[in-house]
């Protein structure tokens, strides 16, 4: 995929979207379906990069992945293949997910050390400082994570931050280990929730999950699953606001609307009209928005991956929004851009202090990151006259068919170069 999107703004988004599986979801069942030899079909995938990587990190170990339209059919038989080798990972750090499953399963695991992040270093030490304490052994050395274990017992693991990948992968190894492993101060994301409900469709025992303490009770699953992932609430989330910035009015279909609650309450304060429904809501732009303060936080609290977009929102509003950062230290990387669209955003450490400006222009701008990215469309769909949106391989790695549903609800956005 690759190349450009040229936008040309001032058009109300009006219609119905339907938003895809969780990316965020996805990547993780496809990880856990390690734990069992049987087949696991996975339903509502999304046709986005990280998921390609994510197949191609399970094929190089030895599953076989057979992947039609939205449904993904994963079988991890006894194979040989147990490393990730870093071509692979430095392309999505989510690949480090597979290490708690193949210690769980076959007792030893390689994963070439993560690079970089864009929007700040993302550190996998609680991950390995759990495992350590499951009993595992982890030692670094020419570029890779190898983690061995003989035997994992299950304990009591309290996590310094609630972190979700970390919450995740120890919930994966704790499937082979003996006992029960309690994990306190665990993420309490909907993505967590839908793993743990795979793994019970496993036969795994899971409890809290969706609370700060989360049980899950050793034995390796002998039989496979048919699970449906979650819908995608940060899609859902971009393609509200995509209406809001635009004026427009937009019913977003295939999600919870409960996985987005603050969001949408951030929304309304600001002068959006909301309306939950039981499969989504709707959403209604105005002429007049408030400024409203925002702070990023671990769910429940607003989600990082919506900050760049509210930004866009709120350059819209009258007065003065103060955004403050409290998960990724690197994400206001692309404040610059907006800028050049007219925004007026000062950074200040962990705060972006926006001044709403009423209207933007297009330009010519880059994606820094996947939000990044989208937010740079909302803005250019927002914008008097044309914007052209560069390496847009970082919103290709997030979000299905981006300017396909944009185009049905009424933008004119395309994609120019590959």
């Amino acid at each position: 995929m690759g190349g450009r999107f040229v936008i040309r703004g001032g058009r109300p988004l009006s219609g119905k979207v339907r938003v895809s599986g969780a990316k965020n979801s996805v990547l993780k069942l496809m990880a856990a379906s390690l734990l069992t030899p049987k087949e696991c079909v996975i339903r509502n995938v999304p046709r986005i990069t990280d998921v390609e990587t994510m197949a191609e990190v399970l094929r190089h170990l030895g599953a076989e992945v057979d992947w039609q339209g939205p449904v993904m059919r994963i079988r991890s038989g006894e194979f040989e293949g147990r490393r990730a080798p870093y071509h692979l990972v430095r392309r999505m750090r989510a690949s480090i997910l597979v290490l708690g499953p193949l210690v769980a399963r076959f007792g030893e695991a390689a994963v070439a050390i993560p690079g970089g992040c864009n929007i700040g270093a993302r550190k996998i030490d609680l991950h390995l400082k759990g495992l350590q304490m499951l009993g595992a052994e982890v030692i670094t050395e020419h570029g890779y994570i190898r983690v061995r274990a003989r035997r994992l017992r299950g304990r009591d693991i309290y996590l310094d931050f609630p972190s979700v990948g970390a919450t995740e992968n120890l919930m994966l190894a704790a499937v082979g280990a003996e006992g029960i492993t309690r994990i306190e101060n665990a993420a309490r994301e909907p993505e967590i929730q839908d793993l743990a409900d795979f793994l019970r469709s496993l036969g795994v025992e899971v409890r809290g999950a969706g609370t700060p303490l989360v049980e899950v009770e050793g034995g390796l699953p002998g039989k496979g699953t048919d699970h449906a992932a979650i819908g995608d609430r940060i899609e859902a989330g971009t393609f509200a606001l995509a209406a809001a910035v635009t004026r427009g009015e937009l019913e977003v279909e295939g999600v919870n609307p409960l996985h987005l609650r603050l969001a949408l309450e951030k929304m309304a304060e600001a002068g959006v009209e909301v309306e939950e429904r039981e499969d989504g809501f709707r959403v209604r732009g105005n002429e007049r928005y408030r400024a409203v303060d925002v702070a990023t936080l671990p769910f429940p609290g607003f989600p990082t991956d919506l900050q760049p977009q509210m930004m866009v929102l709120l350059s819209l509003a009258e007065g003065v929004s103060v955004i403050t950062e409290n998960v990724f230290e690197s994400r206001f990387m692309f404040v610059g851009e907006l800028n050049r669209m007219g925004c007026d955003i000062e950074i200040k450490g962990q705060h972006a202090v926006v001044r709403g400006v009423g209207r933007l222009s297009g330009a010519e701008v880059c994606a820094t990151d996947l939000r990044a990215g989208a937010a740079l469309v909302l803005a250019g769909l927002a914008a008097e006259g044309v914007t052209e949106v560069l390496d847009i391989h970082h919103v290709d790695r997030g979000y299905e068919s981006f300017e396909e549903k944009l185009r049905s609800v009424g933008a004119e956005i395309s994609r120019v170069g590959t």
